[in-house]
């Protein structure tokens, strides 16, 4: 069915090009469950290399590899610090309170972002009777706030604060990879500021499976134990792993383009009167928009789209988001704008 529409509900709608359908078909596996899958190895070996870090474990999803890091971070009646819109802790089904029983803490932040001063009230005491302050987590770049960079001072800020309080520092980085292109810091450079990351290859870099969860020898032995029990023990899993690999070495500098095509599509849909939206944070693949003026909700406008041929998904309450990606061209997004302002102006 979405091959008769401009798809831009998600960057997670990509399929596998030739190329990376040839490197699938072709890869060398082994059974991974005893580490003998040559294909996941060498993802593995890549990832970590790439983001600086000792060891890496490849997973099923995004949300498989956070929950994993707080299960291996964590001990039950701990508590977790995150941004209130994080991905974490709006799409990732309660997973925090059902599989590690933590409690999650959230604070306010703008485009995504919070600061260091901010976060000494939110840190317990060292009570018996309060739950311990165990982990913060950042979303970078951030879903809920268009695809906005966490800034990386801001990080390194947050990383000193941490160090002082022995207080773990988690990334939830999916789509690090668009922060990465968008402002030519290396991942390894924004990586070297946590004590574990995650990353996925199923979103703006193409791959139809996976992600990765990052950091010490110590911390993935532990990782690697919990994927087994969460059902994540994969056997010839490097047909899947090669897309990922495929993804990692051929398409991460063409993310420069979904940039591109967001900006341009903000820019078009910004000229709407009905429609807000936030400028600034349409840094990467990623636009939010605020329909409250038209009167309608977000269902209904994407209800509307769908009938002229282009899909878009819900954000929040009064918002809808739009991702580029790289199934859709600049001429399908020049397309779909002028859909939106034929219907809107």
């Amino acid at each position: 069915m979405t091959n008769q529409f401009i798809d831009l509900r998600s960057d997670t709608v990509t399929r596998p090009s030739k190329g990376m359908r040839e490197a699938m078909a072709t890869a060398e596996v082994g059974d991974d469950v005893f580490g003998e899958d040559p294909t996941v190895n060498k993802l593995q070996e890549t990832v970590a290399s790439l983001l600086g870090k000792e060891k890496a474990l490849y997973v099923v999803s995004g949300c498989m590899s956070n929950q994993l890091a707080l299960k291996a971070h964590t001990e039950p009646g701990d508590e977790v610090i995150m941004e209130q819109e994080a991905h974490m802790f709006n799409y990732e089904t309660a997973a925090p309170a059902v599989m590690s029983s933590v409690q999650v803490k959230t604070i306010p932040g703008g485009r995504g972002a919070f600061h260091a001063e901010d976060l000494p009230p939110h840190i317990r005491p060292a009570l018996y009777y309060m739950p311990k302050t165990k982990v913060i987590c950042v979303e970078n770049t951030h879903n809920r706030a268009g695809g906005a960079i966490f800034p990386i001072d801001e990080i390194k800020k947050l990383s000193a604060f941490c160090k002082e309080r022995n207080i773990i520092f988690h990334l939830d980085g999916a789509r690090l990879w668009n922060a990465s292109v968008a402002t030519g810091i290396p991942m390894k450079e924004w990586a070297q500021y946590f004590d574990s990351v995650s990353v996925c290859f199923s979103k703006g870099l193409g791959a139809p499976v996976g992600s990765a969860l990052c950091g010490t020898k110590e911390f993935i032995t532990k990782a690697h134990k919990w994927r087994k029990v969460f059902g994540g023990g994969m056997r010839q899993s490097g047909i899947i792993a090669a897309g990922a690999l495929y993804a990692v070495q051929n398409n991460m500098e063409r993310l420069k383009e979904d940039h591109e095509k967001a900006k341009y599509f903000a820019q078009e849909l910004s000229k709407i009167k009905v429609f807000d939206i936030d400028m600034e944070s349409v840094q990467t693949n990623i636009v939010i928009v605020d329909v409250q003026k038209t009167g309608k909700n977000p269902q209904d406008i994407i209800t509307i789209l769908k009938e002229h041929g282009v899909l878009i998904s819900g954000a929040t309450f009064t918002k809808f988001r739009a991702l580029m990606h790289l199934d859709v061209s600049m001429e399908q997004v020049k397309f779909a704008a002028e859909r939106f302002k034929q219907i809107f102006n």
